[in-house]
């Protein structure tokens, strides 16, 4: 096959943020298929010309522009459409048997019909976020026109593609109750890196070594409005009231629109540099020698509960691919997965409980290897980046069976 795939956040091991767009479309290359990845590259540059770059056999057309989480909404909606019509053009002018778009943002949709009506070629459509349903939710998305197109798009999006691919049970059950007939709809989670984090413990020590049994936690990736990373110092002082001391050194890696308010509500907990440390983002083939050298690593969300729900964030993959457990504030897919393989723990949304919980789990020395050892038997079991591929190689296929 020809694949034209369109991903606006495409990111390479080199760069910091999620591969899996990287790991599908290598993948796929390596079973014999063209893949085009359209795309943004990210950082400020002088050009503002397409330009090509080969990446594991994958052609990638990369457009200049600048983007942050840092920016505001408007900013970024603005940012979403000058991509869509751009690659939208760019697409339609690329061969191609299939088109394959993966959201966020939902505007990618534009450029991957427009391209699967001019080539006459179906359109499969990748949902990674229930658009626009959680950015209304969080009250980012407000204004009643904008919320009708939002939702205008979302619905002939699903009518026009061969076939939807969500990465949660829990989107398949709402996309299918949006009219999607069940058996176009394919389940393919987040998978796991396991060459970057099976031997993400190899090289110098990163954590300073303590005698006191102190444990170190890790979050990584995105300090966004639903994240709530607040929790992570608040949780930190908790457990120094509880304890006198701070057991547990918690280190953030990534960036975000909240970061500077975390750091704020560390300096002003008295926890900042002591037990809350900010690492600022790496990348990914980096990132693999902190999950290995921590003993555990933490995800947090905040918001209704449509924004943690059907969460498969990349952090996650990233932990049990490690063999490291995850700790958790909140009950969604992943972290129940984990909780049911005994691989991690969901804690209290209130610190001071989630404090004591953990204090209980840190009291046995043997708790997290153990489920560091589940954590890397399911990641094998059920989240392997080859099958998942492979899976996804078998929609474009059944797409282009029915054309």
């Amino acid at each position: 096959m020809r694949v034209i795939y369109l991903h606006q956040y495409f990111n390479t091991p080199a760069m910091a943020g999620g591969t899996r767009s990287y790991e599908m479309a290598r993948r796929l290359v390596q079973a014999g298929h063209d893949v085009h990845m359209i795309t943004t590259w990210r950082e400020r540059s002088d050009n503002t010309e397409w330009f090509i770059t080969q990446e594991a056999g994958i052609t990638v057309h990369w457009l200049p522009l600048a983007y942050s989480n840092h920016m505001r909404f408007a900013e970024r909606v603005r940012i979403f459409m000058r991509f869509a019509f751009a690659s939208a053009r760019k697409a339609a002018s690329l061969p191609g048997d299939v088109v394959f778009a993966t959201s966020t943002p939902l505007t990618i949709a534009i450029p991957g019909m427009v391209a699967a009506f001019c080539k006459r070629v179906p359109m499969v459509f990748e949902v990674r976020d229930l658009w626009p349903d959680v950015p209304i939710a969080m009250g980012i998305l407000r204004n009643p026109l904008a919320i009708r197109l939002a939702q205008w798009l979302e619905r002939i999006t699903y009518r026009r593609a061969a076939r939807v691919v969500v990465v949660a049970p829990g989107m398949k059950e709402a996309v299918v109750r949006r009219g999607v007939a069940e058996e176009h709809v394919a389940v393919i989670p987040n998978g796991c890196d396991f060459d970057i984090f099976e031997r993400g413990g190899e090289g110098p020590a990163i954590f300073p070594q303590s005698d006191r049994g102190v444990r170190t936690v890790l979050y990584l990736g995105t300090m966004g409005v639903a994240n709530g990373v607040t929790y992570i110092p608040e949780l930190a002082a908790a457990l120094r009231r509880r304890t006198g001391f701070d057991p547990v050194q918690f280190y953030l890696m990534g960036d975000g629109q909240r970061r500077v308010e975390a750091e704020d509500c560390a300096q002003r907990l008295g926890v900042l540099g002591e037990s809350v440390h900010f690492v600022g983002s790496l990348p990914k083939n980096e990132v693999g020698r902190w999950v290995g050298a921590a003993d555990a690593t933490i995800i947090t969300y905040d918001g209704p509960e449509i924004v943690y729900r059907d969460s498969v964030s990349n952090k996650f993959f990233d932990s049990i691919a490690a063999g490291k457990p995850v700790l958790a504030n909140y009950r969604g897919f992943a972290t129940l997965t984990a909780a049911e393989a005994g691989a991690g723990w969901i804690l209290a949304r209130d610190v001071d409980t989630a404090a004591a919980e953990l204090m209980l789990l840190i009291a046995d020395p043997a708790t997290f290897v153990n489920a560091g050892r589940c954590a890397r038997a399911l990641a094998r079991a059920r989240f392997g980046r080859d099958e998942l591929a492979a899976q996804l190689e078998r929609v474009l296929h059944s797409a282009l069976a029915d054309r």
